[in-house]
């Protein structure tokens, strides 16, 4: 843990605002999102915060959004094929150059749109996602749980941005 602390601190410093308000999706990818996150009920073991619905029939529904004590939120969810192909998530990736993940959702980010800043995914020392990897081979109606951790915005900040490469971004309401 203690690792983690300055990777959250370049991660935070690397998460530059695009000027766009968070309301890129990602790489122009075709798809839709519904958020639903201001059902008070939506949560950990309460049901579904938001759900981005991307081309081929790929569904992402985020389940928790949740703030930890050590400055934190970790994301958390399933990815779900609904179409007719196998899926690969290798379009999910991070561009960064030197980023060892794979077949991750590494290229994730959470958007503070009143600040301005996007904040990526952290790493640990190797240069590894803190996020699901092998999304790879996903058969159509199979699912798979995914995560990904990022550095916690200000503590005022209540609901977040939630983008995916190919996909058009949602907004989650932050618990913890």
């Amino acid at each position: 843990m203690a690792l983690l602390v300055p990777l959250a601190a370049v991660a935070v410093g690397c998460g530059g605002g695009d000027g766009d308000g968070g309301k890129d999706d990602g790489g122009g990818g075709s798809g839709s999102s519904k958020p639903v996150a201001d059902s008070k009920d939506a949560g950990p073991g309460g049901g579904v915060l938001a759900e981005l619905k991307g081309a081929n029939g790929v569904v992402v529904t985020i389940s928790s959004a949740v703030r930890d004590g050590g400055g934190f939120v970790t994301v958390q969810g399933t990815v779900t094929n609904r179409g007719k192909a196998v899926f690969d998530a290798l379009e999910w990736r991070s561009k960064e150059t030197g980023v060892k993940s794979r077949s991750a959702i590494s290229g994730a980010s959470l958007v503070d749109d009143r600040s301005k800043k996007r904040y990526l995914v952290l790493r640990d020392t190797d240069g590894e996602c803190l996020c699901t990897t092998g999304l790879t081979n996903i058969k159509p109606d199979e699912s798979r749980p995914l995560f990904a951790q990022f550095p916690a915005p200000p503590s005022d900040v209540t609901a977040i941005g939630f983008q995916i490469p190919t996909m058009p971004a949602v907004r989650v309401r932050l618990s913890g």
